[in-house]
């Protein structure tokens, strides 16, 4: 079968690997389509993600869909043929956070595609993948697996704003108008917010915020210029630069939430922590995702927005080509690996 298979800083080749057997609990999916996610970006251009390095080959991968073949010994779930998203996260499901219902913060998670432990959990980038049984999700009528796809970073975003404790009615700052952003965007709209202002520094990526449903953006490198809010009352900092969050501390209302989802560079960094006590604001992280897995299907299924934010679809023999595309945010929102089903 076809495969992405990442070896090292640069060097990303499609092989043919033997197709897997589903072992005890566990399903056999034919992928049909994969996203590039900036954590894949980071693998293929600097061969790690903050402090997970690669050492050793491994399958990138983590946001896929498909259709379901067969299963192993015990498992169970929707009949073979059935479209399904795949959850891409095992939790140990024995320690304090995953007792306390917070599985996304896990300390002894498995994630696909992903270098946090050695020998290194392989993804979901391959015409066919083994995963639990577990993790599948059956798609809404009516959802096609393209727009499914946007199912693992649309979580991403529905996780953040469920962080932010609501924003039914208020008006929220997003800085960062990448896929995660956009998202983000259409995800504050879905919950009811009155009006999402989106920062930028790249035009292309503020058109994307606009379709996904943004009502006003603006360049992040004006700050102060016209559009830019006074204020507002909810802040999801989505760009993952200390730049961003000083934004997002200096506008938010007194009393507000930061809601910080970009990963911020390792190591430690300054930011406006005074303005954190003076003006009592709440800042909470947002990592991943648990639940919101369940709902962002039919959440898809409501919005055709999401169709403008899949930006291209690519032949996997062409996976060097699409990696570049998705790196290049002048020219792409979201990226879909294709793997011809």
């Amino acid at each position: 079968m076809r495969a992405c298979v990442i070896h090292g800083r640069g060097d990303l080749r499609v092989a043919e690997l033997p197709v897997p057997e589903p072992g005890p609990g566990q399903a056999l999916v034919a992928v049909r389509y994969g996203g590039v996610c900036g954590s894949d970006l980071h693998y293929w251009r600097h061969g790690g993600v903050g402090d997970f390095r690669l050492r050793e080959p491994m399958v990138p991968g983590h946001e896929i869909v498909g259709t379901v073949l067969s299963y192993g010994d015990g498992a169970s779930g929707p009949l073979p043929g059935a479209a399904v998203a795949v959850h891409p996260a095992t939790p140990c499901g024995r320690c304090p956070e995953c007792a306390d219902g917070r599985a996304n913060v896990c300390r002894d998670t498995r994630y696909l595609g992903s270098a946090a432990r050695t020998p290194h959990v392989q993804g979901g980038f391959a015409a066919r993948v083994v995963v639990p049984a577990a993790q599948l999700r059956v798609l809404p009528e009516g959802l096609g697996l393209r727009r499914a796809a946007l199912a693992e970073p649309l979580s991403v975003a529905l996780h953040a704003v469920r962080r932010a404790g609501g924003v039914r009615d208020r008006h929220v700052l997003v800085t960062g108008a990448g896929p995660i952003g956009c998202l983000v965007v259409a995800a504050a709209k879905a919950a009811g917010a009155a009006r999402v202002t989106v920062t930028d520094v790249v035009p292309r990526a503020l058109e994307y915020a606009v379709a996904a449903g943004a009502d006003a953006v603006v360049r992040a490198d004006a700050p102060g210029g016209a559009g830019w809010p006074a204020e507002v009352d909810v802040a999801v900092e989505a760009s993952g630069v200390a730049a961003g969050l000083d934004s997002c501390l200096r506008l938010v209302r007194r009393g507000g939430v930061v809601v910080q989802l970009g990963m911020l560079p390792p190591g430690s960094g300054p930011f406006a922590g005074n303005l954190v006590v003076s003006r009592e604001i709440e800042l909470r992280g947002a990592f991943r995702f648990d639940t919101e897995f369940d709902e962002a299907p039919a959440v898809l299924a409501a919005g055709s927005v999401f169709d403008d934010l899949v930006s291209a679809v690519v032949p996997v023999e062409e996976a060097e080509a699409a990696f570049a595309l998705a790196a290049d945010r002048g020219r792409s929102c979201k990226v879909l690996l294709d793997f011809g089903g």
